[in-house]
């Protein structure tokens, strides 16, 4: 596995495999790899010749009071990780190769990143489909892989693809849990002894809501007051927002039909959490 951190490098190495008519996966990530990320590297590897894994933690995503300085990193870790799971080349540019001096170029979805996260975190989506954008475009990727964790950001980039007529797949895979069922997140870590319990309320409290759905409940008003009332039986628990919207556009649906994403983002301490589920009505 090789550590490449200048664009030009990696988009040499691009050329090189594709001249050999090798397919190009891509896994972009935000490093401090956890089994999530992994994950999406194994499918990866299994599904092209050649796996390409970012690892960038992006500060145009990150609001002026979020946690870009202290985000989670180790880029030694993550090479052992990401070498194990079969990845082939590590791309790991500095910020200011991404972002040379005089930079002025953004790329932004609009009304699907105004909702949900983006709600709370104004502009962390232009940052996140410009960054995207400039991984696509040096990594010339056949497949991307992201997890349904961050489904919003999945809908989003899968948006931008389709808009801006991108020649590659968007591969949505399935959200990596612990065995309490707390979605995996780099900024788990985060968490202290007693958060890190608390925080289990958030998965159980949406595969009851789910069980709902199931049993034939079919009032978004009574699904998100199941779930906030369910999390708020934690003390250390904060709801910025419980969210059932369409699983295609993110639009509110008062009665639930057709593939609908159930989403909450709460906070613990200082530490944002997001988690989800999809279902089928």
């Amino acid at each position: 596995m090789r550590l490449i951190d200048k664009i030009s490098d990696m988009k040499a190495i691009i050329r090189s495999n594709k001249s050999m008519g090798k397919t190009i996966g891509f896994v972009p990530t935000m490093g401090y790899l956890h089994e999530g990320h992994l994950s999406l590297a194994k499918r990866s590897v299994q599904e092209n010749d050649f796996t390409v894994m970012s690892i960038f933690v992006n500060p145009t995503q990150f609001g002026p009071n979020e946690d870009f300085d202290k985000y989670p990193r180790d880029l030694e870790r993550d090479l052992t990780l990401a070498e194990a799971a079969g990845v082939d080349v590590i791309f790991a540019p500095a910020v200011g190769e991404m972002y040379p001096d005089g930079y002025k170029t953004y790329v932004n979805v609009e009304d699907i990143t105004e909702v949900l996260c983006g709600r709370s975190r104004p502009g962390h989506f232009r940052g996140v489909t410009t960054v995207v954008n400039k991984l696509f475009n040096i990594v010339e990727p056949n497949k991307a892989y992201f997890g349904q964790k961050d489904a919003q950001q999945v809908i989003v980039i899968k948006k931008m693809v389709r808009d801006l007529n991108m020649n590659l797949e968007v591969i949505t895979c399935p959200i990596v849990r612990e065995p309490d069922g707390l979605a995996m997140s780099s900024r788990n870590v985060y968490l202290n002894a007693e958060e890190r319990k608390a925080a289990v309320i958030l998965s159980k409290s949406l595969f009851e809501a789910e069980e709902l759905i199931k049993k034939g409940e079919k009032s978004r008003k009574r699904i998100v007051e199941y779930i906030e009332s369910a999390i708020k039986t934690e003390k250390l628990a904060v709801i910025d927002y419980v969210e059932v919207v369409s699983a295609d556009n993110l639009e509110t649906m008062e009665e639930l039909r057709g593939s609908v994403l159930i989403a909450l983002a709460v906070r613990f301490g200082k530490t944002r959490l997001i988690d989800n589920v999809i279902v089928e009505v």
